[in-house]
């Protein structure tokens, strides 16, 4: 019997939330002011995410199809999987996005698939769906396609033309660990790819924008599995410094592994806690904008492993007190940068602010910064943590809670 649209939908959009790799930050500015076109990026609907920009965003978020040729032990749409299967026309998802979007419900589309016949045939199929959205129905909202590594550089050089953003998922932090629990995958192939949009996005940017050519992708992402092999966490935040140096990512995008129906004997029979997945997220920032080195991250246990209890950068200044206290009003931007408790505009506005006048305790109140956490790490005007950083139990003071368990 034929399943519904509404039955696919309900498929095919649990299907796809697997894959993190989504946010839609550093899109293309369009709109639908003056009657042209339909669509924004910069629209609200009814938001299901937030954007690492901070802005609350919602996509419809579907698979062409989980229909698929591969057997990737950790994918709960292998060819082996006894799951129930669907598959989209282009014209549905063109009438599905559009739709949503007259409705409110959405501001852009995520378009994943399960591989079907061949890599070149799924690709021609999703880029067909993006070409038809912005030249037959001049959409302006925001479009993600997820790229089939194995089809050819056209094809994924034509998504670009019409994707805002586009992302080829790595899996996992270890090549060997992709040969055995995917080895219909190629590693080697994901990076060319991933090295040849990067030469397409860098073509295409502004100077050549200005030139007269076509818009393109804003840049790639990837998505790694946390918890599917034996990888440390340092191991995966190596492999995605590794990414973001020679690919230039927008994002890695970490996700749990989760236990699927049916599963492999060489995969773990329970999710890791969810916890990790937040603190790999926390180290990668540390990575990228406050200029942790990968060994200063993991330095705080012997395993590679990161602190479940405590976020890294609390982590890293409880195992380098000799660098504390702080003084705010005379540190550099770096030093600042690592005290626990400061984000990036917090350092930015202490900067600012010291030029004028010393700032004390009540000033980083007012900053929205939580004093109770920042205090044994700094000097203030007035304030002095005397032997505070010095507490045997001052790493207990930090701890969470223990939280009582509830029965499932």
């Amino acid at each position: 019997m034929k399943k519904t649209l509404k039955e696919r939908l309900a498929i095919l959009s649990d299907a796809a939330k697997y894959d993190a790799s989504c946010a839609s930050s550093g899109a293309q500015k369009r709109n639908s002011i003056g009657g042209k076109g339909v669509g924004s990026t910069e629209g609200m609907g009814i938001c299901h995410a937030y954007a690492p920009d901070g802005r609350c965003i919602s996509l419809l978020k579907i698979l062409l199809t989980n229909f698929c040729i591969y057997d990737c032990a950790y994918c709960v749409n292998r060819v082996s999987s006894n799951v129930a299967r669907a598959r989209f026309t282009v014209k549905e998802v063109v009438d599905l996005t559009l739709n949503f979007y007259k409705r409110n419900y959405i501001e852009g589309l995520f378009l994943s698939s399960g591989v079907i016949q061949t890599g070149d045939y799924t690709m021609e199929e999703m880029v067909r769906v993006a070409r038809s959205l912005r030249l037959d129905h001049d959409f302006r909202g925001y479009i993600h396609l997820k790229l089939i590594p194995e089809a050819s550089p056209e094809l994924a050089a034509e998504a670009g033309l019409y994707a805002d953003r586009v992302s080829i998922n790595v899996e996992l932090p270890r090549d060997e660990s992709l040969a055995v629990l995917a080895p219909e995958k190629d590693a080697t192939g994901i990076k060319k790819a991933m090295g040849r949009m990067r030469l397409h996005i860098e073509d295409r940017a502004e100077p050549a924008r200005k030139a007269g050519r076509r818009r393109f992708a804003t840049g790639q992402s990837t998505q790694l599995i946390v918890g599917a092999d034996a990888a440390r966490d340092g191991d995966i935040l190596a492999r995605s410094a590794a990414l973001y140096g020679s690919y230039q990512l927008k994002r890695v995008y970490y996700s749990a592994f989760s236990p699927i129906p049916d599963s492999s004997a060489r995969l773990p029979l329970v999710r890791p806690p969810l916890v990790r997945e937040h603190r790999l997220y926390q180290a990668d920032w540390l990575m990228r904008f406050y200029g942790f080195g990968i060994d200063e991250i993991t330095a705080a246990r012997p395993d590679g492993m990161l602190d479940l209890d405590l976020d890294p950068k609390l982590a890293w200044a409880l195992e380098n007190r000799a660098h504390f206290p702080v003084d705010i009003n005379r540190a550099q931007k770096e030093m600042l940068l690592r005290v626990p408790g400061f984000g990036v505009k917090t350092v930015t506005a202490i900067l600012n602010t010291r030029r004028y006048k010393r700032l004390a305790l009540d000033d980083l109140a007012r900053l929205k910064v939580s004093v109770k956490k920042v205090q044994a790490f700094i000097e203030a005007a007035g304030w002095t943590p005397l032997k505070l950083i010095d507490r045997g139990d001052l790493r207990e003071m930090f701890k969470p809670q223990p939280q009582q368990l509830q029965l499932l």
